[in-house]
């Protein structure tokens, strides 16, 4: 079955009591059982739910996996991942990556000595240097966020996967429509569906997808034990959203790739960052593993300040100044004052993250008029 059946069918199926096409939502926190320990599948809200059961499936099924496992969020699901450590555990992960993953392994994770390595992952020297006995979990995003960096799954797969070390790949920038880790060899895939795999900037919710059945074992665990689920409404909501979502990459890699062109070409301009562009480092690995390029772009100033990108932030008509990405409406946002606060100024400023880093999420509307909206910010 092709990627956009799936996303239509997988895992779905009609109402068996009203031949409802669409999954019902069922709103219920407990479930009437015949007799001591026999139900009909479900026992209780927090451990199972129908509407969440068919997501499930379904996102297992768009990114080529045996199982799915919904959270509340985005950073709930990687909450449930660093789960699966143990004190004096390592991590190694991306220098560049969203400022709510660092805040998480450096705030909360890093007080019960688990200690996390930032190295620049398309390094193979910098990651084997960054690897030891203690290492359990190399962590990827790619395209990373903001910088929109491309990390070669494959080959970070070939290179360093062993038994002890998971390698997991948060998918969100790409969606499971443009890139799919699991079939390069991640053990794991996570996504903010709350983005792209939603795309209608009205759910917040989170999913892991593995192919290991032992690995789901432990998670659905940690799912029922912890309890960070999402409600049947946001489920429904996702599902919804998912039946589109080969639709709305097309147009908004179209857009991307054509904003970021324009960018390029803009003379008040210093750098645009986009997989799409003949010129970016990554270009040729991106052609590799993604279908398309995305519909993230981040670009800086020549004139390197808060106040210049503030003045095109404030300016815009139709980019909506707002935290979050992956909708059918066009975002623009400040990474160093919003997404990525938490990481600090030196940190960022090792990636290329400077004040006048802007980073754009290219909805679906017309791209004339998108870029027209951003030329005239531009002054």
């Amino acid at each position: 079955m092709k990627f956009e059946t799936k996303a239509i069918h997988a895992g779905v199926h009609p109402d068996p009591s009203t031949g409802a096409i669409m999954t019902p939502i069922f709103q219920t926190s407990t479930y009437v059982q015949e007799s001591v320990g026999v139900h009909q599948g479900h026992a209780y809200g927090r451990t199972s739910n129908p509407t969440r059961s068919v997501l499930q499936d379904n996102l297992a099924a768009l990114e080529n996996g045996t199982h799915g496992i919904a959270f509340g969020s985005g950073l709930a699901a990687l909450d449930a991942i660093l789960k699966l450590l143990e004190p004096s555990d390592e991590v190694v992960s991306t220098n560049d990556l969203y400022g709510g993953s660092y805040r998480l392994m450096m705030r909360l994770y890093e007080r019960y000595n688990i200690k996390f390595h930032f190295v620049d992952l398309s390094d193979h020297d910098a990651v084997a240097n960054a690897i030891n006995s203690n290492t359990k979990l190399l962590w990827l995003e790619t395209p990373t966020n903001p910088m929109l960096s491309i990390i070669d799954i494959k080959a970070i797969v070939d290179r360093h996967k062993t038994d002890n070390i998971l390698v997991c790949i948060d998918n969100t920038f790409a969606s499971p429509y443009l890139q799919q880790p699991l079939d390069l060899g991640a053990d794991i895939v996570l996504h903010s569906a709350t983005k792209y795999i939603n795309g209608h900037s009205d759910v917040v919710l989170g999913a892991i997808v593995v192919k290991d059945k032992g690995l789901a074992e432990q998670f659905y665990f940690i799912q029922k034990a912890s309890g960070a689920v999402p409600g049947p409404q946001d489920c429904f909501l996702v599902l919804r959203g998912i039946k589109t979502l080969h639709v709305r990459m097309d147009r908004a890699c179209e857009n991307a790739e054509y904003i970021a062109e324009k960018l390029q070409a803009y003379d008040k301009i210093a750098n645009v960052y986009y997989p799409g562009l003949a010129s970016h480092p990554g270009h040729e690995i991106a052609k590799q593993q993604m279908k398309h390029f995305g519909g993230m772009i981040s670009f800086d100033l020549k004139h390197d300040t808060s106040a210049a990108a503030n003045a095109i932030l404030d300016n815009t008509q139709l980019f909506a100044l707002a935290e979050s990405l992956g909708g059918v409406e066009s975002l623009i946002g400040h990474p160093a004052t919003m997404t990525h606060a938490s990481i600090p100024k030196e940190e960022r400023a090792k990636v290329g993250l400077t004040d006048s880093l802007i980073r754009l999420s290219v909805g679906i509307e017309n791209k004339e008029d998108l870029w027209e909206d951003l030329k005239q910010a531009l002054g």
